[in-house]
């Protein structure tokens, strides 16, 4: 299996880092986790076309995760030259979450159906929400669904790929927790979205100050993974975000708690399971 790190970024805007994304490639599989700011632009960076996505899978609701699903169903139909239903899992609300994205698209629908006489079809998606169990199984590529913690964003759910024999957890944003520990149990590659608390703290703003309860520290991550027996820890999404190539710090900070394979992910980051 092969794990890119697509998006690396936060809600804060970054020049560097494009909005939370991994890509997971296995078994002739090809699977989007989130789909934040960028992520096409991404995609394309990876050789990735829209219509080569076997599935796309969200974490969660919140916006920098999601932005831009709209622009991966769009894209992915109007490149398409039959159709071709998305398959769309995500936590419970999932449904409802993509109805309101198509009402949002009527425009858009309506004026490339009305400007292109060979598309005769409009975009589908085929959306499951998940809790907790198996929520993608073919051709030897199964992907585990488990809850997670980043309340008061509730629900969430973190995933479990397992394939070739290899085993990639993808967390999403969680602090530490039950599901959290399915997930990693004896995983080859762990991706967990993190924070470094000691800098939050002392940063004098309350919107900052707020994300330390549900988001696992750089030490929360690496305790997970030492606990489960991981072999790789992949960090991403830090914030506050170091500059490209100078997160030293980061990876000694969970060396600290860890002592496998360390990476502090940036965008276009690739890992072999």
């Amino acid at each position: 299996m092969i794990v890119t790190t697509l998006g690396t970024g936060s809600p804060l805007p970054d020049p560097n880092r494009a909005g939370p994304a991994t890509l997971v490639q296995a078994g002739g599989k090809t699977l989007l986790f989130d789909a934040g700011r960028g992520v096409l632009m991404r995609l394309a960076a990876a050789m990735v076309a829209p219509g080569m996505l076997d599935a796309l899978l969200l974490t969660h609701l919140h916006s920098d995760h999601t932005t831009d699903v709209n622009d991966v169903i769009t894209t992915r139909w109007v490149q398409s030259f039959a159709p071709m239903p998305l398959t769309i899992v995500g936590p419970e609300g999932t449904s409802g979450w993509i109805d309101r994205t198509m009402a949002m698209l009527t425009d858009d629908i309506g004026y490339r159906l009305a400007h292109h006489e060979d598309l005769t079809w409009q975009p589908e998606n085929l959306v499951t929400d998940a809790r907790d169990g198996v929520v993608f199984d073919a051709d030897g590529v199964r992907v585990i669904a488990k809850p997670t913690n980043h309340a008061p964003v509730h629900p969430t759910v973190g995933y479990r790929v397992e394939a070739e024999g290899k085993v990639v957890a993808i967390a999403g944003d969680t602090i530490p927790c039950a599901g959290l520990d399915e997930l990693c149990a004896g995983a080859d590659v762990y991706v967990q979205t993190v924070i470094r608390a000691d800098i939050v703290k002392n940063i004098p703003v309350q919107r900052f100050a707020d994300i330390l309860d549900y988001h696992s520290s750089v030490e929360d991550a690496a305790q997970t993974a030492a606990r489960h027996g991981v072999r790789t820890l992949v960090l991403t999404h830090p914030v506050p975000a170091p500059p490209i190539g100078q997160g030293q710090e980061w990876v000694d900070l969970a060396a600290e708690h860890f002592d496998g394979k360390i990476i502090l992910a940036e965008d276009m980051t690739a890992i072999e399971a």
